[in-house]
Parts: structure tokens; sequence; C-alpha cells
């Protein structure tokens, strides 16, 4: 009986200090194009909003306001143009898949006569009470206090959302939206 005892005791010491194997988190979905492809990072694609009507195309960059920059995030006034080319850019430089529900910066690839980055940021305009999707963001900028450049892609329904409208703004209302590898 001592043995027995002896040996419980020495079988319940060595799976205390021993841990057991723990199963991996999966890894949230990729984000798919309109072909159904995973999207990849520094890879360009247009975003597009799910519903193509008058007055809502792709995304493109404008001056909005009394200034001339930064230059701030937009649709198209047709919805047959794509707007410009943009890369998605993980905070996780060491993935290569865009996945849902995790952070990136977003970077338009087009040139502007601008010295200015086309990264995007938010930011926040007192007149309207707004938070409004523009440009000026360093790529890569991590950690505190970057959290107004850091976005998610999140599924809405069956569709991908990104708040705003026209001039892209937070908002309660989803703006669903596509990718389409350019």
């Amino acid at each position: 009986m001592k043995t027995i005892s002896l040996l419980l005791s020495l079988l319940l010491i060595a799976l205390a200090l021993k841990p057991f194997p723990v199963a991996a988190e999966a890894a949230p979905n990729p984000v798919l194009d309109i072909e159904g492809k995973k999207l990849r990072s520094e890879v360009d694609y247009y975003i597009l909003p799910v519903i193509r009507r008058r007055g809502s195309g792709g995304l493109t960059l404008a001056s909005t306001g009394n200034e001339t920059y930064p230059l701030d995030v937009v649709q198209e006034q047709y919805e047959v143009s794509n707007g410009l080319t943009l890369m998605f850019i993980p905070v996780n430089p060491k993935k290569g898949v865009i996945r849902v529900s995790t952070d990136h910066n977003i970077e338009f690839s087009a040139a502007t006569i601008c010295v200015q980055s086309t990264v995007w940021k938010l930011e926040y305009d007192e007149s309207s009470g707004q938070w409004f999707f523009t440009t000026g963001w360093v790529e890569g900028n991590s950690g505190r206090g970057t959290l107004s450049n850091q976005f998610k892609i999140e599924k809405y329904e069956d569709d991908n959302n990104l708040d705003g409208y026209r001039h892209l703004a937070l908002s309660d209302v989803p703006f669903k939206v596509m990718f389409k590898k350019a």
C-alpha cells in the first residue's frame, strides 16, 4: 500500500511539474478578395463599396477642407471608378496574410505632390465632433499613442466593414466593402 501511495505521489508531482500540452489558438480567418483569394500584405488592392451606386466609387485621396494638406480618405464620385490602389501592412510584420480583427496600417500606393505619407490615420475634427480618416502617419509606428493609425477589418453580415461614407469617418453605420486585387 505504501508503494502505491509513493508511486501515486510521484506521479502527481511529475504531472504538476510538467505542463500539459495546450492547443494552439486558431488564427483569425483571412480576409478574402472578390475572387475568394487571401489578401496579402504589401500587395496592391482597391477598396470598393459592396453597394455601387451613383456617387460611391472606390477609395481615393482628396483635400476636403480649407487646407490643401493633409489629404483625406474619400470615395470617388463615380461608381465606375475603382479609386487608388492601397496596401495593408500588418502591425506584426511576420504575418503575410491579412486577417480579420488584427491590426494593420493602410497605405495608398500612389505618389502625391504632397510631401507627406499616404498612410491612413484618424483625426478628430472639433467643429463637427467627428473622427475622419486622413493620411500622414508613418508606416510601422506602433505602441502607445499610435492607435489612431491601426485599423482592423471586421466581418459584417457576409461582407467586410470599414466605418464611414464619402469622406470616411467613424460612425455607427457600417461601410460594407470588398477588396479587388490591382
